[in-house]
């Protein structure tokens, strides 16, 4: 079992990786303490070999494998890669090159939706996995046998699983519903968060314009603060602090002490010398300055039957290609596009459109019904009657 922990083994290996034709690749961290994940592990396989890539330790530079992930001749085959794909963000300023993501191929044959690494270990490769090593502190070091041997599984069957599914892929044509989910894993926009955005992010609605602009650059002031301290953002402020902050925009260090989210004496911290003068600004804004609130619809409610009808499409829909939901269209999705017939989600568009979302339309403007077979639920034509003259 190796465990590389010098730049020149690394080099090496990296020349050796780069003659193939993917590699696996997975990592281990830690971040309940910080806002940035603290690498603590690589773990890296090949056809024939597997190995474990020390980021802590003293004497290596881990330049070489960014190389190997820059390589766009080599597939990098993660599993969930959003998190270890942002560390890699962090570390390099990019996303790395020609990335398949299992977890969404499995999506799209037949797998469920948001499929576990060790599901489809069992299922493919018809093993249980040990996982009693998640959760242990990666940055201890040394690492002891058991922690090694669970952290090299994560990328020897994922091999297997990779080969099986680029088959499954294959034989059902679906090629470009993968490529169109790695869309957005592939976008460096999906790792980098701007703190002005920081407020989209949070799922919290209000009725007054000053209220939203409130919330707005109190997420912002938050976001930059963990950032710049390295701080989860709840250690900053909790999202129910913003919310309550937004709500009663607290104008004096006494009128903290009326809020029930916020600790005792908060209102005499520097923190809340900040947060008050943000807020005077806002109550500064003139109106013409305020954010537009979203407007208000009033037809059918997307929570109500017609969203009902859609949603049993979706889910026949589903069945009938063996595919997860999610991977034809969310929740939010199917509200969108009951209150808006050119709604700009991924259900409207492309092979997505063709399967799910023009059925949707029909559902919604009586064209077509649903009915329950023993073969399930299927659509049929609805006959509607001509006005009279």
């Amino acid at each position: 079992m190796d465990l590389i922990v010098s730049t020149d083994a690394l080099a090496a290996f990296c020349e050796r990786a780069a003659q193939y034709d993917f590699v696996t690749v997975d990592t281990e961290f830690l971040r309940e303490t910080t806002y940035w994940p603290r690498l603590c592990l690589i773990q890296v396989a090949t056809n024939d070999e597997a190995v474990l890539i020390d980021p802590l330790a003293p004497d290596i530079k881990l330049a070489p494998f960014f190389a190997l992930l820059a390589n766009p001749s080599v597939t990098k085959v993660f599993h969930a890669a959003r998190q270890d794909i942002e560390i890699f963000v962090k570390l390099t300023g990019s996303v790395p090159h020609n990335i398949f993501d299992t977890q969404i191929a499995a999506s799209v044959c037949g797998f469920g939706d948001s499929a576990s690494y060790d599901s489809l270990v069992r299922a493919i490769c018809k093993v249980d996995l040990d996982k009693s090593s998640r959760f242990t502190d990666w940055s201890a070091r040394p690492l002891s046998e058991k922690q090694r041997l669970y952290a090299l599984a994560d990328v020897t069957y994922l091999r297997d699983i990779y080969r099986e599914l680029r088959q499954q892929v294959d034989r059902t044509r679906r090629w470009d519903w993968v490529e169109d989910e790695l869309t957005t894993l592939r976008s460096i926009d999906t790792y980098v968060v701007q703190p002005e955005q920081a407020w989209e992010r949070l799922k919290m609605k209000f009725n007054r314009a000053r209220e939203l602009a409130a919330l707005k650059v109190l997420a912002e002031w938050r976001e930059r603060k963990a950032q710049e301290t390295d701080q989860p953002r709840s250690r900053i402020l909790k999202d129910d602090v913003l919310y309550e902050l937004a709500m009663q925009r607290p104008l004096s260090a006494e009128a903290f002490e009326k809020l029930r989210a916020v600790p005792r004496g908060f209102g005499r911290s520097s923190a809340a010398a900040d947060i008050i003068s943000l807020l005077k600004d806002v109550e500064a804004l003139p109106k013409s300055e305020l954010p537009a609130m979203p407007e208000r619809y009033r037809g059918p409610s997307p929570k109500g039957a017609v969203g009902d009808l859609v949603r049993v499409l979706l889910k026949a829909v589903a069945e009938q290609q063996g595919v997860a939901a999610r991977i034809i269209a969310t929740s939010d999705e199917i509200d969108a596009l009951v209150l808006d017939d050119d709604a700009d989600v991924p259900a409207l568009k492309g092979w997505r459109r063709k399967l799910f979302g023009d059925k949707a339309l029909a559902i919604k403007h009586g064209r077509i019904g649903l009915v329950a077979t023993r073969k399930g639920v299927i659509e049929i034509a609805v006959q509607r009657e001509e006005p009279a003259e």
